[in-house]
């Protein structure tokens, strides 16, 4: 097995849209979904820039599906190459993790008996992110007229889980210039615009014609090369793309050819892009020895996460898909924070401050959020894309029955978000040790979130406690509930970090401890409301160290998921989602991820109890993706290798073989974040403090070898582990 490559051996035209996910490309600039580039009936073709949103129905704002720049068909002799056509004698694909380079191989013969053995590769460069590399190979089998167009399409559109279809680009012109092709278009309601430039060259042939056509929306240049029987000519097409989010809306067009010319061929470019990627790989890979699926699947797990990090941006975010698809429409959650930074913050911390300069960035759209709900501080919306404004859906089409609506909740109650983020601040800081980060942003991020939770804050004069009550936690099986223990606890913990933070800051930065307190109002009196809240927090639990889900959770009837067996359907659908709230059956044990998260606040015999309690009440295959990575990691905190490997490899599978049925979506992005640190955190024992690191080992029986990589106050570390009488 090939342990760097992802592979397809044969032509499923079933499976087209799931292999348009697993075979994205991209560079963290911009991806690209795993469409054939002559094109296929019904495809998903997509390519998202990051940051570039417009607005939808519903759904409030998405990104935006950029002018395609994949168009390259092929004729042979008069017949279009085409996969719903002819005769496929023999396909194959394979994506090199190593580089990024996406290549197919065809053996096609047509309708009237061509037949020829073409060859696609194509990568977007790691080294310049404005541009897009594709060779094509043609060599027929008889002497044949090989006619080619390559296009750019400026009419791109947006596929919604709805079945509606959005149009987001308004064409604002297009030419030729030097033999070079440019398209400008500007999205219709975000007034963003985008120039594309595109190159096409003739590298091996006898070219004898070519020609530019301005059809208006799609600049083509169509050229004409004889070849001889088993003869092979070669194309390079090279396209850029510049937006105004990266220079001024003058110059989109005249930046993107200035690209061209800085990119000469294939060959140089190539390079360029593989150095790119080892010193990435130098980063980023981790070793197991024993298992050939484990290494391979994490290797495209983190390939995944790559193409996805905004490098040169700190202004956007990673959204739940990544930019591998139309699900959740590029809109960011707390998968982010807790999910997916932390393999940046430990192996690429320039990545990792990006992500969270966004959130800091959009402070004031959180504040404006508390506000309008009557809070003070910074409350940070379930979904965010551009704006920091909230954008989370409120109704949607039920997923049952199409011709009724469900009214979204979780942007009006899941409030644990604003939490996470300062966790996530929190964390950064601890592991970087970058103390001018904390100091200018980090900060104000911990404490701004901290004043929310403080006025969210309910007090109960019955039982003389502080609560949050209608909220709905992780598990987002069950809405509306009181006192969920993980946004009880973790806001909490947030109070507690922002005092602690304010005493760091009057010790070692008192200006700005003295600028933040007046900024934020952080007077004698607020202070001793976030003390008050903090001392009578409700933590709702039982006296054996049982912590509950949330306040009535044993009231919810309880079900025996084994059961249920065999089923391929989530408990949400069985049940019913009214019916799926009045049980125990979680989506995800909040419990569990808070153990994980504030892990030395509790004993090995509390995680025990808590792990064997909520384990068998909790829909691990067909609930949340975001599970089975912690799962895997509190399984090997509780001395259970076995079934952390279980919920392990589920993790890894998830997009690979599409185990949801959901991955034409795009890419379950929390998933393959989490699948990191179950390697690291859980089999690699990594721990990790202000005062230093440790690892505690427990690696499943079959691992030979497990070797990471990471970062601790800016020096890389190196930690191997070999298995016993390895």
């Amino acid at each position: 097995m090939n342990l760097w490559t992802i592979q397809e051996a044969d032509f499923t035209p079933a499976t087209q849209h799931h292999k348009e996910t697993i075979f994205t490309t991209g560079n963290g600039y911009l991806a690209t979904r795993g469409t054939f580039e002559e094109g296929f009936p019904n495809d998903r073709r997509a390519t998202f820039l990051h940051g570039v949103f417009d607005a939808a129905p519903l759904v409030v704002t998405e990104l935006a599906n950029a002018p395609d720049w994949l168009p390259f068909e092929i004729f042979l002799n008069g017949e279009r190459f085409a996969l719903d056509r002819g005769s496929v004698i023999s396909f194959e694909r394979a994506l090199d993790l190593r580089n990024g380079v996406l290549t197919r191989r065809v053996e096609w013969e047509s309708p009237r008996g061509e037949r020829a053995a073409i060859v696609f590769e194509r990568f977007a460069s790691l080294a310049a992110l404005h541009a897009l590399f594709l060779r094509v190979r043609v060599t027929p089998q008889h002497a044949s007229e090989i006619h080619v167009r390559a296009g750019l399409n400026g009419t791109p559109i947006s596929e919604g889980s709805q079945g509606e279809r959005l149009l987001h680009w308004n064409w604002q012109g297009q030419g030729a210039r030097d033999g070079n092709v440019f398209l400008q278009a500007r999205t219709f309601h975000s007034d963003i615009e985008l120039g594309a430039a595109m190159r096409v060259t003739t590298t091996l042939g006898n070219e004898v014609a070519r020609e530019f056509w301005d059809v208006r929306g799609e600049p083509t240049l169509a050229l004409r090369v004889n070849a001889g029987a088993g003869e092979t000519v070669m194309f390079e097409k090279t396209v850029s793309y510049y937006t105004s989010r990266d220079v001024e809306k003058a110059r989109v067009v005249e930046c993107a050819l200035q690209e061209l010319d800085a990119h000469k061929n294939w060959a140089s470019a190539y390079q360029a892009n593989a150095d790119a990627w080892q010193e990435e790989w130098e980063r980023t890979d981790v070793v197991i020895e024993g298992d050939e699926e484990a290494q391979l699947a994490l290797r495209f797990n983190l390939f995944q996460m790559l193409i996805a990090a905004p490098r040169h941006d700190d202004r956007v975010n990673i959204g739940a898909k990544t930019l591998s698809g139309f699900g959740y429409r590029g809109h960011a959650f707390w998968d982010t924070e807790i999910f997916m930074l932390p393999l940046f913050i430990y192996t690429a911390p320039h990545i990792a401050k990006n992500l969270l300069n966004y959130r800091y960035r959009l402070l004031d759209a959180a504040r404006a959020k508390a506000k309008q709900n009557g809070f003070e501080g910074a409350q940070f919306p379930w979904e965010s894309a551009d704006t920091g404004e909230e954008v989370t859906p409120t109704w949607l089409p039920h997923y049952a029955d199409r011709t009724k609506l469900i009214r979204i909740w979780t942007g009006d109650i899941e409030i644990h978000i604003s939490a996470d983020i300062a966790y996530a601040a929190h964390q950064y800081w601890v592991a970087t040790g970058d103390y001018e980060w904390l100091i200018a942003k980090g900060a104000e991020l911990i404490l701004d979130t901290a004043k929310f939770w403080a006025a969210r804050a309910e007090w109960n004069n019955a039982n003389a406690r502080y609560e949050y009550n209608d909220v709905i936690g992780p598990d987002e099986y069950h809405e509306h509930v009181n006192n969920n223990y993980y946004t009880n606890r973790l806001a909490q913990w947030n109070l507690q970090t922002a005092f602690d933070t304010l005493n760091w800051l009057n010790e070692h930065a008192p200006k700005k401890a003295r600028e933040l307190e007046a900024r934020l109002g952080l007077n004698a009196a607020r202070l001793d409301k976030w003390r008050d809240v903090i001392a009578k927090m409700y933590l709702p639990a039982l006296p054996n160290g049982l912590l509950l889900q949330f306040q009535d959770y044993l009231q919810r009837t309880d079900v025996d998921l084994a059961a249920l067996e065999p089923r391929t359907i989530s408990v949400q659908q069985h049940f019913g989602i009214e019916g799926t709230n009045e049980t125990q059956v979680l989506k995800q044990p909040d419990v569990l991820m808070l153990m994980y998260l504030l892990q030395n606040n509790f004993s090995e015999k509390q995680v025990r109890l808590n792990y064997d309690f909520y384990t068998p009440r909790t829909d691990h295959t067909f609930g949340s993706s975001l599970g089975p990575s912690i799962q895997a990691i509190m399984a090997c905190k509780v001395g259970k290798p076995d079934d952390a490997y279980e919920h392990f490899i589920r993790a890894l599978r998830a997009d690979l073989y599409d185990v949801r049925g959901n991955a034409h979506d795009g890419i379950h992005g929390a998933s393959a974040g989490g699948t990191w640190q179950a390697v690291v955190f859980g089999f690699g024992g990594l721990r990790v403090t202000k005062e230093g690191w440790s690892i505690e080992p427990r690696l499943p029986h079959h691992w030979t070898r497990l070797q990471f990589r990471f970062f601790y106050h800016g020096k890389q570390e190196i930690v191997e582990i070999v298995a016993d009488g390895g």
